[in-house]
């Protein structure tokens, strides 16, 4: 069953036709949200009513609240009320930040509700924690991660999580496209297994794929699909509703790969003390961007986060929702679902891998009413990626002209890199990174690898030399001049990058770099060998062709008091107890 409805139409919260409970009302009012959202008055009252519901929603739409609170009612109405150690709700999020951000939320609720408990079980932390507060204190709703969830079911030895999600009544997959995305469908099988049957589900999310509708007929009973859509008055008849809210002003800007960098400065100084989200196509990319808009914004807070941090990933972005104004440097990690106060500018450094990704990063801002504005910076060989938006994901992009390039901004990073050679590395990665990245574009047909004046980017890139790569083979980089550098004299500026400092008096050796290409083409040369040497020994085992190994005898006293003595000897050698001579003498002769 369909169920469409426009995005323009509000209504009170009075005007449902199921009524909301006194504790939910009261957590509604101090939010200060006088009208739902449609998606909130077309899923609520579906969902009360024991309805599973599939719900597709523009970014920043309220869907949130929209599973939250009847997932809130469902609770309440129960016959029996929950025990400490019973799950009566489970809410499946793609990344650990989105799920913070939905415990928040429910805390919020729950602060007018005492009888229900929630627990959040996310990476970043110890499983072993998450088991004992689940153990000591229980929790009737759970916010949780694929990955963590799927690992504390099937532990055993120390949990019994499937028992105690025997009283399930409501599943939610906040971002549900999104899981599927990052690989999740395992995982998600694994923990749909262990979930009765007898349940309500909500799947939620802002796209509608192929994926998606795979998973609404496996894990749904006869949903009803909400499609709530943005109303263009400027459209066409005919014209499909927009992907994007109607506060959302969309931009792109094109310059040259040389002077990205510096016009994104320019830009960025130009618009002053504002919230901005820098988006870039790879974590390598963040890492280094980090580094350097740390150095050339003195004025604004820069954070950096992406998917492949083990810690502080939190911190950071709790950080950021904090300040006034600032820069997030990230991956699209923070692409979805995420809400973040008051940001103004959301920035796509170069296209992302994929149409829907526009979306959801666009989606960082102006939400649930709110104005914003994104803007996404093109090479002037990606010119036809504005009209594949506006055909592909209906998504209409203004032109905005390029501010002016600050100056100095190559030198000024290159000084950067030879202050500290880890900062070198990380422009060498980061390109790379963005070239392969590039090269396995969703629209590699308009966007492509050849197009790219690969020494222009690496001017972009700041970097001091090109980095050996396969893809730089036959390629014209000629508009790129390396910095005049041995980068041997460039040192570390902390000494823990290094793996053993040398002792007082004896030599450092280098090790000679190599492309990281040859690299990998020796460990695959390694480990076929190794194939061929355990195949040739399979084979001689089935002919009955193998020697039969000799019995190993025991160690005689005799030969560990030798054994001893030798490595007393060497120990005293080592300590420069005994000279070379003597050492050669005593252990020579030992052996003779």
């Amino acid at each position: 069953m369909d169920n469409k409805q426009d995005d323009s139409i509000k209504s009170k919260w009075e005007d449902l036709n199921c009524k909301l409970s006194l504790p939910v009302m009261k957590a509604i009012n101090k939010l200060g949200f006088r009208t739902m959202t449609p998606v909130q008055a077309a899923c609520i009252p579906l969902f009360i009513k024991n309805m599973d519901v599939a719900a597709e929603a523009v970014t920043g739409s309220g869907k949130t609240l929209a599973f939250l609170i009847p997932l809130l009612e469902i609770l309440q109405r129960r016959d029996e009320a929950l025990k400490s150690h019973e799950i009566g709700a489970v809410v499946i999020s793609p990344t650990r930040e989105l799920a913070t951000q939905t415990s928040e939320v429910l805390q919020h609720f729950l602060g007018f509700i005492p009888g229900l408990s929630q627990m959040l079980m996310v990476g970043g932390r110890g499983v072993v924690k998450d088991v004992s507060e689940f153990r000591d204190k229980g929790a009737n709703i759970v916010i949780a991660t694929p990955g963590r969830l799927e690992d504390l079911l099937m532990r055993k030895h120390d949990i019994n999580l499937p028992a105690a999600i025997k009283t399930l009544e409501v599943l939610i997959l906040d971002e549900a496209d999104r899981l599927l995305d990052l690989g999740f469908d395992k995982s998600l099988t694994t923990i749909l297994s262990y979930l009765p049957k007898q349940r309500r589900t909500g799947l939620f999310s802002a796209t509608q794929t192929k994926e998606i509708e795979m998973l609404i007929r496996a894990g749904l009973r006869n949903p009803v699909i909400v499609s709530v859509k943005e109303k263009n008055s400027n459209r066409l008849a005919g014209e499909e509703a927009l992907s994007t809210p109607l506060t959302l002003c969309n931009h792109y800007m094109m310059c040259e790969a040389d002077a990205k960098l510096a016009t994104l400065l320019g830009f960025v100084r130009a618009q002053g003390r504002k919230k901005y989200m820098l988006f870039l196509s790879t974590c390598a990319c963040v890492e280094y961007f980090t580094v350097v808009l740390k150095a050339l914004l003195k004025n604004l807070a820069v954070f950096g986060i992406h998917g492949k941090m083990k810690s502080n990933r939190t911190q950071i972005f709790e950080s950021f929702r904090a300040v006034e104004s600032g820069v997030l440097v990230c991956t699209d990690v923070m692409a979805r679902g995420v809400d973040i106060p008051e940001v103004h500018w959301v920035v796509q450094y170069d296209p992302p891998s994929s149409a829907a990704a526009f979306v959801h990063r666009c989606g960082r801002t102006a939400r649930i009413g709110h104005d914003g504005s994104a803007l996404v910076m093109l090479l002037p060989s990606e010119d036809a990626y504005i009209d594949f938006l506006r055909r592909n994901q209906k998504v209409e992009l203004e032109n905005l002209p390029a501010p002016s390039p600050v100056p100095g901004v190559l030198e000024k990073v290159r000084r950067l890199q030879l202050r500290d050679r880890a900062v070198a590395d990380k422009a060498a990665r980061a390109y790379v990174s963005y070239i392969q990245a590039y090269n396995k574009h969703e629209c590699n047909l308009i966007l492509r690898l050849k197009d790219l004046d690969l020494g222009r980017l690496a001017t972009g890139f700041c970097l001091l030399r090109l980095p050996k790569m396969p893809e730089l083979k036959g390629r014209d980089i000629s508009s790129f001049q390396p910095a005049q550098v041995d980068f041997n004299d460039i040192t570390y500026k902390c000494t823990e990058r290094l793996a053993m400092w040398p002792r007082k008096g004896k030599a450092m050796t280098r090790r000679p770099t190599q492309p990281w290409q040859l690299t990998k083409q020796r460990k695959s040369e390694v480990k076929e060998r190794r194939q061929l040497k355990r195949d040739k020994r399979e084979l001689k085992k089935s002919e009955g062709k193998t020697k039969s190994k000799k019995r190993r005898k025991g160690i005689s006293a005799e030969d560990l008091q030798e054994l001893a003595r030798d490595i007393s000897l060497i120990k005293r050698f080592k300590n420069k107890k005994v000279t070379q001579e003597e050492f050669d003498a005593e252990f020579v002769g030992e052996m003779e």
